[in-house]
């Protein structure tokens, strides 16, 4: 008997302990923040933190955010048992002022006649439906978290500071003035360090969030003291009751302070905020969460996304093509790296999320957790089911020129008996997908290579080989014909050797194959295309191809 066998099995939170998926080292972080300052009574429960702005819609960085601070808090649960009570607050900040009129916005010129106001008072531009333009933001910000099933706490910046959940630690932020002030002067140009001030009074006259220096402070009456810029008049007002905000770094710092926030990731781009943040928060008398910068997006130019410029790809372009858990492994993937949010990627995260789900079970609970899906489904991926993949798919439709899914479903019960939409669901959403794609990106762009003399010659001979194969020839059979005749020049590859010691065929020849028949660069594996799409189709589609380049 080995070592190994007369050892207990090591639990769950044993291999997670071990495992360098991200989530879990940055989970560890949290579990050895714990360590450091455990939370007593009513403190014992673990806050992670997202953050969104509501002068506009949510976006597919708001869904990156919310998912991957989800698999984070997923796997602090596993490390501690599930013992220790943790929450997800989506926070908007809508008490911030409106600075601009977004462009997608109708009523524009009723919003710009309220510019400079909380986001909170801005009238509603769609409707009468709800009371302000911050309002209707966070309706849609709910609705988009609800629609991805993410389990979270709602809080507006406006109702915190309004009903006296912020006061505290307003206090503090005033008690701490001139603290604040010496973390952020350093880090502002020297016209704006000349009238910075960490609270932004907000005048009881226009309603608008004022930017103006304070001319005193009094922490003990709770008060600030400013110039009136219409009237010129000293102003004396509270700090607390949702009479003043506070400028965005100090108000994060004030944020974690006062809701006791334990995890908080940020964009590349917020690295800096997110140090002085942290520095002020310090100053405060708390603890910065924990937390990383991951990366931003590129649109197809390597351009950072914006959603100013609305380059990029938005979450229902995405969802228009491909489900939910392939965007989910989109994020998951290498979130420290810069990635390319564009429509090519689409079809390999799909294929690749069932790849998968297949190996999972296949694999020891070590492996389990390093599995995306593992993280993109809670510990509880679903069974495999997908009996073609989405670059079959794809090829299906280019090769027919599908314009329904009845066309394909033909194809896909001929290489499946008994398949069916009902009975497969998911396939049934994977074939609108497919079409979708197809006709959106695929043939606009799509162009035949003209073959060469030899290509010409070898296509001959694989039409009249594949001719005589039987109806019911399997897509094993169809690919060693396929192999058979690629072995000659210029598709020869002696350095590679097939399982039955004869040379080896180079990628070219594949590559030929679907840039002739198929205008395309790549595609699934050719046997299994055939054996899909079927041989006389084929042989047609040859016939077809060779009368094209004649």
């Amino acid at each position: 008997m080995t070592t190994a066998e007369v050892q207990p099995a090591m639990s769950l939170r044993e291999l997670a302990e071990q495992s360098n998926a991200w989530p879990f080292e940055e989970a560890r972080k949290i579990v050895a923040r714990l360590t450091r300052a455990p939370k007593k009574g009513s403190e014992h429960e673990v806050i992670f933190e997202t953050g969104y702005g509501p002068s506009g819609l949510p976006h597919i960085g708001t869904f990156g955010e919310v998912a991957r601070t989800t698999m984070v808090r997923h796997a602090f649960r596993v490390l501690t048992d599930d013992k220790i009570k943790t929450r997800l607050i989506a926070f908007s900040d809508d008490m911030d002022g409106l600075r601009k009129v977004p462009d997608n916005v109708p009523n524009r010129e009723m919003m710009a006649s309220h510019l400079g106001r909380p986001l909170s008072r801005v009238p509603d531009p769609f409707s009468n439906e709800h009371p302000s333009f911050g309002a209707a933001n966070n309706a849609r910000l709910r609705a988009f978290l609800d629609r991805f099933g993410f389990d979270y706490e709602f809080l507006s910046s406006t109702e915190c500071y309004t009903s006296g959940r912020f006061d505290a630690a307003l206090l503090r932020v005033l008690e701490r003035f001139d603290a604040v002030m010496n973390i952020m002067l350093p880090s502002l140009r020297e016209e704006r360090a000349q009238t910075y001030s960490p609270f932004l009074p907000i005048s009881p006259t226009t309603g608008i969030v004022l930017q103006v220096p304070i001319l005193a402070h009094d922490a003990k009456a709770g008060t600030i003291t400013y110039e009136d810029p219409d009237s010129k008049e000293r102003v004396t007002t509270l700090v607390t009751g949702g009479r003043c905000k506070l400028q965005w770094k100090p108000d994060w710092a004030m944020r974690w302070l006062a809701l006791g926030v334990d995890y908080e990731m940020a964009g590349k781009d917020l690295i800096d905020s997110v140090k002085l943040s942290g520095e002020i928060c310090r100053a405060l008398g708390g603890a910065p969460p924990e937390g990383f910068n991951y990366e931003l997006f590129l649109d197809e130019k390597g351009q950072k996304i914006s959603k100013s410029k609305g380059n990029g790809l938005t979450i229902d372009e995405w969802l228009r093509y491909a489900s939910q858990e392939s965007l989910s492994l989109f994020m998951y993937r290498e979130p420290k790296a810069a990635k390319r949010l564009y429509f090519d990627v689409i079809p390999r995260h799909v294929d690749e999320y069932q790849q998968f789900l297949e190996a999972y079970p296949r694999q020891d609970v070590k492996q389990q957790l390093a599995n995306p899906v593992w993280h993109i489904h809670s510990g509880a991926p679903p069974k495999a089911d997908m009996p073609i993949t989405f670059s079959m798919l794809l090829t299906l439709v280019s090769s027919s020129n599908a314009e329904n899914a009845e066309t394909l479903w033909g194809f896909i019960r001929r290489y499946r008996p008994g398949v069916t939409p009902q009975a497969h669901p998911k396939l049934a959403a994977l074939v609108g997908y497919a079409i979708h794609y197809f006709h959106d990106f695929v043939l606009p762009t799509k162009t035949f290579r003209e073959p060469s003399a030899a290509e010409r010659a070898a296509l001959n001979d694989l039409r009249d080989a594949l001719a005589q194969l039987p109806a019911d020839a399997s897509a094993e059979q169809i690919q060693d014909v396929v192999y058979e005749i690629g072995r000659r020049e210029p598709f020869l590859d002696e350095k590679k050797k097939a399982k039955d010691g004869k040379p080896g065929v180079s990628l070219d020849w594949f590559n030929m194959l679907y840039q002739v028949l198929l205008g395309q660069e790549k595609g699934p594996r050719f046997g299994s295309f055939v054996a899909v799409y079927g041989l006389a189709n084929t042989v047609d589609m040859i016939d077809g191809a060779l009368a094209r380049s004649a």
